[in-house]
């Protein structure tokens, strides 16, 4: 009686062993393999997060060729300026793409003061705004705060803007003598909200 418990339990006790040696690599493998798809996974799903959606930034895709400049860091200064009063605003990133690309057109991105024979009428800061047409004081258009946050009062008075492509939506806004020329910065517009929406 006791050989044949001993051979039972013998055998239950290879079986769990042999169990154990097929199940443990196997799990473990599975396991490992489920960690490894779940590192690999954080990473793809954080930097999707970081960058604004593509669509909602340039919607229509672009119009006609595309102009792009190297920027100094004024420049990127003013770039961040225009998105932090985009956000103040409580305006999406779709605005942000409006008003630095109509800010490319009209001074580069830089904060222009009044440039004598060569200015344009009384034309002054990142969007070349007139006090003369009620944009605000020279003081108060050279603030890329108060001049971004002024441009996108009227943006929003623009009936549809979201839908509209760049350079419709900039011309209602700015009445510029040359109505198409926003449209070649849409993608570097673009390019530089996602670059620093987030940052």
């Amino acid at each position: 009686m006791n050989t044949i418990i001993r051979k039972s339990m013998l055998s239950v006790a290879g079986l769990a062993f042999a169990g154990g040696v097929f199940a443990g690599p196997i799990a473990g493998h599975n396991d490992t393999a489920t960690a490894t798809a779940a590192v690999d996974a954080k990473p793809v799903a954080v930097v999707q997060a970081d960058k604004p959606d593509t669509g909602k930034l340039i919607p229509h895709g672009t119009q006609g060729a595309q102009s792009r400049i190297a920027l100094n860091d004024e420049q990127t200064a003013n770039v961040k300026a225009i998105i932090a009063a985009t956000k103040k605003a409580g305006m999406p990133e779709r605005a942000a793409v409006i008003s630095i690309g109509t800010s490319l057109q009209e001074s580069k991105l830089e904060n222009l003061g009044h440039l004598g024979d060569r200015n344009d009428h009384d034309s002054q800061g990142l969007f070349q705004q007139r006090p003369s047409s009620g944009w605000g004081t020279p003081e108060q258009i050279t603030d890329p705060d108060y001049s971004t946050t002024a441009f996108l009062k009227g943006l929003k008075q623009v009936d549809g803007w979201q839908d509209m492509p760049l350079t419709v939506a900039a011309q209602t806004v700015q009445v510029s003598a040359y109505p198409d020329a926003y449209a070649q910065w849409e993608q570097q517009a673009a390019d530089l909200v996602a670059q620093y929406w987030n940052s």
